[in-house]
């Protein structure tokens, strides 16, 4: 009997055994899932505070000091360009990066970025003696610029 008992003993802490593996196999696998949802749901937010950023700048009235300090602020951005156009400079000048914005809103290639280089130094938009010289209180129309994947890929500022 003490031999049955043993065994009956062995055989109820084999089974346990084997169910609190598998309980703990079970919370792994659902707390894996639960950590994939989690960094989804990080990503995703992370992605709306970077599109933050260019919200001030949505079909908005800014100032020229403001316009300085979006290029300072965006000149160590990867793939994104700025272009201002001031009433000394009609045609505007690129900043960065050169943005195809010559083709309609949604064809092929706008907002994408083009192999041409910038025309625009931070030098010179802070320089009263030339044509890219922008006045700190003059006022800017903002729009942004969005390729076909939906990404802004710039900021187009307009004086008025």
């Amino acid at each position: 009997m003490n031999n049955a008992q043993s065994a009956l003993k062995m055989a109820a802490g084999f089974f346990l055994a084997i169910a609190l593996i598998t309980i703990a196999v079970v919370m792994f696998i659902n707390a894996q899932d639960a950590t994939k949802s989690a960094q989804s749901n990080f990503s995703s937010i992370q992605e709306e505070l970077d599109q933050t950023q260019f919200t001030v700048y949505d079909n908005t009235t800014v100032s020229g000091s403001q316009v300085v300090n979006a290029l300072r602020k965006f000149q160590d951005k990867n793939e994104f360009g700025v272009q201002v156009v001031t009433g000394k400079n009609p045609t505007g000048s690129w900043y960065f990066k050169t943005v195809n914005t010559t083709v309609p809103v949604g064809s092929t290639g706008y907002g994408s970025i083009t192999g041409t280089t910038p025309t625009g130094t931070l030098a010179n938009a802070l320089n009263e003696a030339v044509n890219d010289y922008i006045n700190p209180s003059g006022k800017f129309k903002a729009q942004i610029v969005k390729d076909n994947s939906n990404v802004i890929r710039g900021i187009i500022f307009i004086q008025n």
